[in-house]
């Protein structure tokens, strides 16, 4: 499996907004009205992450969700991060 650095990763990240790379992963965070919208944000990236068997590093303090993508079995970033990113920018 294809695994991206920092210059290889510039041209998919030019098309999610908001994503940065950091030490060979994707990381996004995300801000909303309250828990229970975060809440229910945290569960739709679930429904995602598992219809592509692939599960993101997920950190919630109240209304915060912060997110990292890696494929840890590759040793790094690859294509699964990149298309549960985009999973993850629909829902929003």
């Amino acid at each position: 499996m294809k695994t991206y650095t920092e210059d290889t990763a510039t041209v998919f990240l030019q098309k999610l907004k908001g994503w940065e790379y950091k030490v060979n992963g994707i990381e996004k965070k995300f801000q909303f009205k309250d828990f229970k919208q975060a809440l229910g944000f945290i569960v739709q990236v679930g429904v995602q992450a598992e219809k592509l068997n692939h599960h993101p590093e997920l950190f919630n303090v109240y209304n915060k969700v912060n997110i990292r993508l890696s494929t840890h079995d590759a040793g790094g970033l690859t294509d699964k991060d990149f298309e549960l990113a985009q999973k993850i920018e629909e829902i929003v």
